[in-house]
């Protein structure tokens, strides 16, 4: 059974991996990044009329700076980034379920004209319109990764959260004189597919950008294959 590589960091690696076993499929599990959060002062919050995430390790990971906070409307990308605002009593207005461009697009849509992001320290999302500051509270630092444990990944599928990951994997890969070409990759978006560049097994992208969709599209690329 073709085992799914989960490389994203904690805690959201052991969630995917969770649902990856499931669903019936072997999971690896290993984390190309490990999340810390930063030192940051919150903003005064009145000058701003929404939050921004589109990561829930800015929830996770924001600490006792989010209180002041708390009354800010959020927009959010992703259900899991809403699901971990709510859960820290924030009050979700709004969830894209595309990517931070099209919460972009939401945000001028539902009237927010000074959004506050915050943000990881690797973005895509600038200051800039609708965004009226961007705060960096968490960062993904690189995982050594040697070549055994990398060597695990032949003849799986690997699951590719972000576009920073898809970059990651196939350095990696080059570092170790290891071939891509062993490896199926399953990409939660187009833009992290595109990130990922050419050379695999097999591609297939998420219908959304959510772990069911990616582990769904995995299976089914599995399926075609077999």
């Amino acid at each position: 059974m073709t085992p799914l590589a989960v490389l994203r960091p904690e805690p959201g690696n052991a969630a995917t991996a969770a649902l990856v076993e499931a669903a019936g499929l072997p999971a690896i599990r290993l984390p190309l990044f490990v999340v810390r959060a930063l030192d940051w002062t919150a903003p005064d919050p009145a000058g701003f009329d929404a939050l921004l995430l589109t990561s829930a390790n800015a929830v996770r990971f924001g600490g006792s700076g989010l209180d002041t906070l708390r009354h800010l409307p959020v927009l959010a990308v992703g259900a899991k980034t809403a699901e971990a605002a709510r859960l820290a009593g924030f009050d979700v207005m709004a969830s894209g379920t595309s990517d931070a461009a099209a919460l972009l697009a939401l945000t001028e849509a539902s009237g927010v004209s000074r959004a506050l992001h915050l943000a990881g320290r690797d973005r895509t999302v600038e200051a800039g319109g609708t965004v009226a500051q961007v705060i960096p509270v968490y960062a993904s630092e690189v995982q050594s990764i040697g070549r055994a444990a990398l060597g695990r990944l032949a003849g799986s599928i690997a699951l590719l959260h972000s576009a920073r990951a898809a970059r990651r994997l196939g350095a990696l890969l080059a570092e170790h004189d290891l071939p891509r070409s062993a490896i199926g990759i399953a990409a939660i978006s187009a833009a992290v597919a595109a990130a990922a560049g050419t050379g695999w097994t097999m591609t297939t992208v998420a219908t959304e950008p959510s772990d069911p969709a990616l582990i769904a599209a995995a299976i089914e690329a599995m399926r075609a294959r077999d």
